[in-house]
């Protein structure tokens, strides 16, 4: 009677079963190189794997019969979590900046917001432009379009208007995205 060691902690991975947690009675095998090892019971290739000092780890459950691979699981989490780490440090996140103006605002102060979005649009990010009403302001919604579209021309060299102006209740907003830059 021969006594295996259990290579890997067993540990609860929903995504890869590996030794024991294969539940199939037959399974293709591919070996530690590539090589195609063939069709097989699940505890044959379990003790082939444990001879070898490596784990059994299913690659492709829904295939018939379902394809395991003979490796060192630790190494193969090592560098599966690398390889996405890397992914997330090149992948860039967009956020949604909001510039507040109002009907009456001043020629300054709307260059200093226009500075604002141009700083937001600079980093990448959408900049969402919300002109406020209050009162009989209601009843000249055209000062608002007319602030909006002086904005959106005033930041024309960084964005572009990816949404128009809209009114919802008694605020009338648009969003401006980043130009891609050309490479």
């Amino acid at each position: 009677m021969k006594f295996y060691f259990r290579r890997c902690i067993l540990i609860s991975t929903k995504e890869t079963p590996i030794n024991e947690e294969i539940r199939a009675k037959e399974i293709r095998v591919v070996g530690p190189e590539g090589d195609q090892l063939g069709i097989m019971t699940s505890e044959a290739a379990l003790a082939l794997a444990y001879d070898k000092g490596l784990d059994l780890v299913m690659m492709a459950a829904q295939a018939d019969p379902p394809v395991c691979r003979i490796m060192d699981y630790g190494k193969y989490r090592f560098d599966k979590e690398k390889r996405e780490k890397e992914a997330r440090k090149k992948q860039q996140t967009v956020e949604l900046k909001e510039v507040q103006l109002s009907c009456r605002i001043d020629k300054h102060d709307f260059e200093t917001k226009a500075n604002h979005a141009l700083r937001f649009l600079s980093a990448g990010n959408k900049v969402r432009v919300v002109v406020k009403f209050r009162g009989r302001e209601m009843s000249h919604m055209e000062i608002g379009r007319e602030i909006l579209d002086r904005f959106a021309e005033s930041v024309s060299e960084l964005g572009t208007v990816d949404k128009k102006p809209s009114t919802e209740g008694r605020f009338m907003s648009m969003i401006i995205v980043p130009v891609k830059q050309g490479k």
